[in-house]
């Protein structure tokens, strides 16, 4: 994910949107149609912090290996 890119939410904003997508769909009272609009809009959003997640998984994966690499032993810190 693109931290400049103004069309993609933050991880942090996708997740509350979310969350109030997942709560509106709870709660009812919704047309069909905007049960299914809100339903696709709710994955998107899930999509979009899947993305920042796992970009955030390949961070860690590399940080953790270079602290694997020789020269970097248990008393660096991370």
């Amino acid at each position: 994910m693109a931290a400049a890119d103004e069309k993609t939410p933050s991880y942090e904003q996708a997740r509350e949107e979310l969350t109030e997508v997942v709560r509106r769909l709870e709660t009812g009272g919704l047309t069909l149609e905007q049960s299914i609009e809100l339903w696709e809009r709710g994955e998107r959003l899930a999509a979009v912090c899947e993305e920042w997640l796992q970009g955030a998984r390949v961070k860690l994966a590399a940080a953790m290996a270079r602290r694997a690499e020789p020269g970097h032993g248990d008393d660096t810190p991370f």
